[in-house]
């Protein structure tokens, strides 16, 4: 949505896909660790099925996210420096998992963007997600509520697309006066 304002997005989870693309270093190492089964047909990394495998034995999460945060991570700092490069002021860099991986203090500002863990649960049901693996991803997260006392700036997406583009209005007069500040 951020993009339809002429801010640069940096999607996490996109370069999560990216690092683990046919052909990559990071599909390498991955099935390398956790076996071939974990391929489809095409050569792509079945990123549903590791999920099931890996959310819920931490053991295995810690050894997936031991190859891949550090390929996003190198990725991620690649396209800050682009934007900072291209003299870009501000960008949002949208990381699920800010907390757990503890890079907060490597940005300026935090934004959280929160809902209530049944809607949580509604929007990934509509993704197709058993119960199962939706409380198992759920309980692999920091809780939403320590996310928001630790962010700069909470985001409310509880309701209709009309209240979230309030709130994304609220959010770029924020991001307005952060940018301001630098």
């Amino acid at each position: 949505m951020l993009r339809t304002y002429d801010i640069p997005v940096v999607d996490a989870d996109e370069i999560a896909k990216e690092v683990v693309k046919p052909g990559s270093a990071g599909l390498k190492s991955v099935i390398q660790e956790f076996g071939p089964e974990f391929l489809t047909a095409e050569g792509a990394l079945d990123r549903r099925k590791l999920g099931q495998k890996v959310f819920g034995h931490p053991e295995l999460l810690h050894r997936l996210e031991a190859i891949t945060h550090p390929l996003i991570r190198e990725e991620t700092r690649r396209r800050r420096r682009l934007h900072e490069d291209m003299g870009h002021k501000l960008a949002i860099y949208d990381i699920p998992l800010l907390f757990e991986t503890r890079a907060k203090d490597q940005f300026d500002g935090v934004i959280v963007v929160a809902c209530t863990k049944e809607q949580q649960k509604e929007r990934l049901r509509r993704q197709n997600w058993s119960e199962d693996e939706i409380e198992m991803r759920i309980a692999s997260q920091i809780p939403i509520q320590f996310k928001e006392q630790q962010a700069d700036f909470v985001l409310h997406n509880n309701r209709d697309e009309q209240h979230l583009l309030r709130e994304v209005d609220r959010l770029l007069k924020w991001l307005e006066e952060l940018k301001n500040q630098n």
